[in-house]
């Protein structure tokens, strides 16, 4: 091999990416995509700053180990539901793949989301698409500067801004940005505010759909999840081809011509830059640009609408559509057995909770005619925002008691750790066996919690 032959290989194997110049586009996707994308950004930046009975609605307490999501207080001990709730959105993300494909990525990923945003601030200082491409090619001169310079700082205001939010779930907003102003943060408030900033920086100011063709592993799997029956942006070859240009009063059929006059605007509106109308391809992100700008030529063509449309494959060879299939049945049954489980658990979800921790010190006493005594430390963790006066009882011997003070009162989302002894007579404690602490609000009937434990006699083997 040449010298010549295997430098265009090297060249043509680490070429790097040419830089997409996405051309906006007008429609019900294009509407519907924005009203989606503006309905997710200010969830995401006004979320920390809803306040709720007095506290921030949505706080990740880490170094307190609560989660504060609205009313609701969330304990390690909660740690289920949070896993519970990540299988959940798993599985939704299969069934509506399996459904509508590569919806999410087109109208509610975050990786789409801000490169919309961060296009959006492009597209109003340099232009539409061809003077965006004219400006780059340009010389560097006091217009080309400035557009730059403003839009790289509107870019690093905005991306420092995500990384504020993002850091404002975790730390409460109002004194994280009153400690941030003052300089007075702590540096890892500063590290995870940069860390994040930058990242929404790079990734969607730069790297783009490449994040989307390189790095995203959705795009990989995807097609495990696809079958015929599956909805993509499908261009209709059998109405489209042969492309070719023409007036708009000449008649395809005439001039032997499809319905696809090779406008490529299809393309020219793609964020990842793929031609749609060489087939489905992993890079396809669903988010139905090529179709607004198709439907757009065939109006002014006066042509039928459709020539790329979410359809299917069955559907675009005249074999039908089937919503209700096997694989959609059973992501059904999964789904909606795991929401029912989330939905039950919730609803008789008790806010305390009693451990109870056996002396292993002293596996009992004997402490004459009153009886066998054992010792135990509980920890009552009341979950509510509200305080609570609880009675604790004992049951499961014939005879037991509770020696301490039985009568609790618990601060709102706090720790009681209650060291008590128990007492049983001697027949009762012969062997031992398993007891039941049970703890109750004096105030709400409805919380009521029972914890077992091992109550030692003289006779137990150990």
């Amino acid at each position: 091999m040449s010298k010549e032959s295997a430098g265009y290989e090297y060249g043509q194997l680490y070429r790097s990416e040419e830089k997409i110049y996405p051309r906006e586009v007008k429609g019900r996707f294009a509407s519907f995509r924005k009203i989606s994308m503006s309905m997710l950004l200010g969830m995401f930046y006004g979320g920390p700053w809803l306040v709720w009975g007095g506290r921030q609605a949505v706080l990740f307490d880490l170094p307190a180990r609560k989660f504060y999501v609205f009313g609701l207080t969330m304990w390690p001990q909660d740690f289920i539901y949070l896993a519970l709730l990540l299988i959940i959105l798993a599985v939704s993300l299969f069934f509506f793949t399996a459904i509508a494909g590569r919806v999410w990525c087109g109208f509610a990923c975050p990786q789409t989301v801000w490169t919309e945003a961060f296009t959006w601030i492009e597209r109003s200082l340099e232009g539409d698409r061809s003077k965006r491409m004219k400006l780059d090619k340009g010389p560097w001169n006091f217009n080309k500067v400035w557009r730059k310079s403003t839009k790289q700082f509107l870019w690093l205001a905005l991306s420092l801004f995500t990384g504020f939010t993002f850091v404002g779930y975790f730390v409460e907003v109002r004194s994280l940005f009153a400690s941030l102003a003052g300089f007075t943060a702590g540096p890892w408030e500063w590290f995870w505010v940069l860390f994040y900033g930058f990242a929404t920086y790079g990734n969607a100011g730069f790297m783009r759909e490449q994040v989307c063709k390189y790095m995203c592993p959705y795009a990989r799997f995807q097609s495990a999840m696809f079958d015929r029956d599956t909805l993509v942006i499908a261009y209709d070859e059998q109405r489209g081809e042969p492309r070719g240009a023409r007036r708009r009063s000449a008649d395809p059929k005439e001039a032997g011509l499809g319905a696809c006059i090779d406008c490529t605007l299809c393309v020219q509106v793609c964020p990842t830059g793929i031609d749609i109308r060489k087939g489905l391809q992993y890079e396809c992100i669903a988010c139905a640009a090529c179709i607004d700008a198709c439907d757009n030529v065939m109006d002014k063509m006066e042509y039928p609408r459709g020539l790329i449309r979410y359809s299917t494959e069955n559907a675009v060879l005249d074999r039908g559509y089937r919503l209700v299939r096997p694989r959609t049945i059973v992501y059904s049954v999964i789904l909606g057995s795991l929401v029912a489980a989330m939905v039950w658990s919730m609803a008789t979800r008790q806010p305390v909770i009693l451990d109870v921790l056996r002396d292993r010190n002293a596996l009992y006493r004997d402490v004459g005619r009153a009886g066998i005594q054992n010792t135990y430390t509980l920890k009552i963790v009341n979950k509510h925002n509200v305080d609570h006066e609880y009675q604790l009882s004992i049951r499961g011997l014939d005879g037991i008691k509770i020696q301490t003070e039985t009568r609790i009162s618990v601060a709102a989302e706090s720790v009681f750790i209650l060291p008590t002894s128990v007492i049983a007579p001697h027949e009762s404690a012969v062997g031992g066996r398993t007891v039941e602490f049970v703890l109750e609000a004096v105030d709400d009937n409805t919380i009521h919690v029972v914890e077992e434990s091992r109550f030692r006699g003289p006779t137990d083997e150990y």
